[in-house]
């Protein structure tokens, strides 16, 4: 198989990456944090990038890209803890392209390509525990179309996103709703997450809704698996510049006179840190090729990758913070902020301990070596 990027991902890559380097510095990234943890100025340099409009079908004015290109640009912006949720974009016109009916992709998905619309998904609930089929939203026929009642944690933006896709029940099973945040009913409480990024509390108060698809539980396995995708390719960026800024320091500090990067011991540690950071690389693509796989094999393939990224991400942070002593838990360092974005990337989607019990229980009786 062909590993190998194309022209064009190769200069998706680049560009990406300058933007990264001189557009959103660690002085910028600290501005938006102290400001609030979302900047809408830098979302539109996203757009004018054109990664908002990377994997919107053409014919709604996107470039028409598969997940691969989704997965190069993540991993770049991981690289630079970019707070912005382009992830949710990508989520956004990964549902509304397979499941909306034509006319709402037409109302959306043009806004969603240049940037004028961030649609995030809001779904998860304090009784869920990352079980996508738990849901007490409540949806309701009205005259006009649909009206939902619900509550919504920790949404992406959720205080400054232009709309939700939100599950919600209606005739006994789930379904996915576009609701806009300016209608009655929206009330939407903000706040800074560990890593510095903003979510919100959400809570619809019978408000009015466009019906996405009744089949909602499938709509949001795919959302959540785009979302996994997205979260393994910025966790391998975020991994891949904590490593080099790690073995960095490695070569600069000195004890008994020559640098620490001699000591044999930390030599084997920052192996074993590059090792892992390979492993989670590998399955990231695993996971990126697989979003477009049947639905069961494609929620095995996810769960997977997810479990291997949390291992190699609790290792790298881990071997990191202490492989820099205590200046690296502190503020003024980067470090410090790789290590809490890689710990919220880890509780993601879902833990690795939920994923490892999915992978469990996707088991066929097949699994094993010879499978």
């Amino acid at each position: 198989m062909d590993f190998d990027f194309s022209d064009d991902q190769q200069q998706l890559r680049d560009a990406v990456r300058r933007w990264v380097d001189k557009g959103y510095t660690f002085e910028r990234r600290r501005a938006i944090v102290a400001a609030g943890g979302f900047d809408r100025v830098a979302y539109g340099e996203l757009a004018e990038l054109g990664l908002t409009a990377l994997t919107v079908p053409e014919a709604h004015g996107g470039l028409g890209q598969g997940t691969v290109d989704a997965m190069v640009a993540m991993e770049e912006l991981g690289r630079g803890i970019v707070l912005e949720p382009l992830a949710h974009t990508f989520i956004a016109a990964s549902v509304l392209g397979r499941y909306a009916p034509e006319a709402v992709q037409a109302g959306w998905l043009p806004r969603i390509a240049s940037g004028e619309a961030l649609v995030v998904l809001a779904h998860q609930e304090r009784k869920a525990r990352y079980r996508l089929d738990v849901c007490e939203a409540k949806a309701a026929p009205t005259p006009t179309g649909y009206a939902v009642t619900a509550l919504k944690s920790i949404v992406s933006a959720g205080d400054q996103a232009d709309a939700y896709l939100v599950p919600a029940h209606l005739d006994g099973r789930i379904a996915l709703f576009l609701v806009e945040r300016a209608a009655s009913g929206v009330a939407a409480r903000g706040y800074l997450t560990q890593d510095g990024s903003r979510a919100a509390e959400v809570v619809l108060d019978n408000t009015a809704a466009t019906l996405v698809t009744t089949d909602g539980l499938a709509a949001l396995e795919l959302a959540v698996d785009t979302g996994i995708a997205c979260t393994c390719a910025q966790a391998v960026g975020v991994m891949d510049q904590t490593a080099a800024v790690t073995f960095d320091y490695l070569n600069q500090r000195k004890q008994f006179g020559v640098p620490i990067a001699s000591f044999q011991a930390l030599r084997h540690r920052a192996a074993d840190m590059k090792m892992q950071l390979e492993l989670a690389r590998s399955m990231s693509y695993y996971a990126s090729l697989k979003l477009g796989a049947p639905a069961d094999e494609r929620r095995r393939a996810l769960a997977r990758a997810k479990v291997q990224l949390g291992q190699s991400i609790r290792f790298v942070g881990q071997q990191a913070v202490q492989m820099h002593g205590g200046i690296g838990v502190t503020d003024e360092y980067i470090v410090s902020h790789y290590f809490k974005t890689l710990t919220q990337l880890e509780i993601t989607w879902g833990d690795t301990l939920h994923h490892l019990g999915e992978v469990s229980a996707r088991m066929q009786e097949t699994a094993g070596v010879f499978a």
